[in-house]
């Protein structure tokens, strides 16, 4: 099938070529979803057969932006672990958790609510991802000095993370792909995005105060040795931490102004992880690269070849023929549907190839609607921003609905587990499904409230 059988001008045809990506792509969901075999290997796999089988051509996988690797995406996570691995051993995020725990004066729930926040604003400057890598350890040192379960800390902190994360263009992957897809920039997500989160967070704390907050109590001896530990001594090498806050303060400034600047935010964050390293005198740095989640990185890789394969077919196009159809080319109608439909979506599998799915899905969609638009002025049409929005919120929120719904709880049930405190499926989703459901139940009130009311 040629490059122009996909494009909004012409039909696309369901041939050998259609069916084969089609089988392709919901098998390697259904794999993905049983965690049967690892994500990364069905990613990698599936991507080697749309490649083999002619599906996708090499050059079309490796170098077109409409089928291929979504570069920025992939250059932006490496560079922000590289940052975030070379931060690590400086101590500043156990400096923040103990800060915290002492903040609440050795309260269960207050060190809870504290955490929550916490996570919620580094998911939103950092991302959720590495956020919860770096608050999950800590979380369970300070369950572990209360003598307090860590499983409700863990979970809140999980669903804080999603909820926070969706605030930024940098703060969830699913924004990161739709920034890239939709050329967006930092501060619209600041913008649209940054109000609601607040308002969501107020909601949550009050929220888990309902839940767990009769139920975490500890003894005054226990709060005493809390209040008893030194967030200096956490701090082991105060002139890396230097580097590494003015590095990320260059990187995160970069972020709110790589619009005005044109830069990609890809450019900033690698301009930022070499620029650290240099500063880091790492005579070798096989340790900090070797750090970085290369099994994400490829699973992005191989996932982008496989929806790229499904885009070229058709697969998608008539997907968003689909949509077109139920919502009769209401946009608000369209708003809501990608919205609630995205956030039960993502919390039956990862948000990550759900937003790989749908962002090609909405830019065909908006090629149907105004054929006669193109680049950013299609992309930016004033009828299509509020779907944006509406998938963003829904793919990042939705996250929380389960376990497997965003990498960030996938990371944070692998880390409990491990230390020997399971979180089961049923009882994340238990507090998780509730949650999810009010924080879009929230955001629909908003989209309806701000982009067909108010108008703003």
């Amino acid at each position: 099938m040629t490059h122009e059988t996909a494009t909004a001008a012409q039909p696309f045809v369901m041939d050998t070529a259609f069916w084969t990506a089609t089988v392709i792509f919901l098998i390697a969901y259904a794999v993905i979803i049983s965690e049967k075999i690892h994500k990364t290997v069905i990613a990698i796999f599936g991507a080697g057969l749309m490649l083999v089988l002619k599906i996708l051509e090499q050059h079309e996988a490796f170098h077109l932006e409409e089928f291929g690797i979504d570069w920025n995406v992939i250059f932006l996570l490496i560079s922000m672990m590289v940052i975030i691995n070379l931060m690590r051993p400086t101590g500043v995020f156990e400096y923040i958790a103990i800060k915290s725990a002492k903040l609440g004066k050795g309260e269960p729930f207050r060190i809870m609510a504290i955490f929550a926040i916490v996570t919620a604003v580094l998911s939103a400057l950092l991302d959720n991802v590495t956020t919860v890598l770096l608050i999950t350890p800590v979380t369970l040192l300070i369950a572990d000095a209360l003598d307090v379960d860590p499983i409700p800390y863990l979970i809140s902190c999980a669903l804080a993370s999603n909820i926070g994360g969706t605030a930024t263009l940098i703060g969830d992957p699913p924004n990161i792909m739709i920034a890239s897809k939709a050329q967006l920039n930092f501060m619209d997500f600041i913008y649209h995005l940054a109000p609601i989160v607040i308002v969501m967070m107020v909601v949550y704390i009050f929220i888990i105060k309902l839940i767990w907050g009769k139920k975490l109590k500890t003894r005054d001896d226990l709060k005493q040795r809390i209040m008893s530990m030194n967030e200096n001594e956490a701090i082991k090498d105060p002139l890396m931490l230097k580097k590494s806050l003015f590095v990320l303060t260059l990187v995160l400034t970069g972020f709110v102004f790589h619009g005005m600047l044109h830069f990609q935010p890809a450019t900033v964050a690698l301009f930022g992880a070499g620029l650290l390293l240099l500063l880091s005198n790492t005579h070798e740095p096989h340790h900090v690269l070797a750090e970085v989640e290369w099994p994400t990185i490829f699973f992005f890789m191989g996932l982008f070849i496989i929806v790229g394969g499904v885009v070229k077919v058709g697969l998608i196009k008539w997907m968003s023929l689909q949509i077109l159809d139920l919502t009769q080319g209401n946009m608000f109608a369209t708003s809501m549907v990608i919205m609630w439909f995205s956030a039960f979506a993502s919390a039956i599998v990862d948000n990550i190839p759900y937003v790989a799915t749908m962002n090609p899905l909405i830019v065909d969609m908006a090629r149907q609607l105004w054929p006669d638009l193109s680049g950013t002025k299609l992309l930016h049409h004033v009828d299509l921003m509020p779907v944006w929005w509406s998938l963003a919120l829904g793919a990042c929120l939705g996250g929380n609905g389960s376990a497997i719904g965003a990498s960030a709880n996938v990371i944070v049930v692998g880390m409990s587990e491990k230390a020997g405190k399971k979180i089961s499926f049923m009882k994340f989703m238990a507090y998780g499904m509730p949650i999810m459901i009010l924080t879009v139940v929230i955001s629909t009130v908003y989209v309806w409230l701000r982009y067909y009311v108010l108008k703003i």
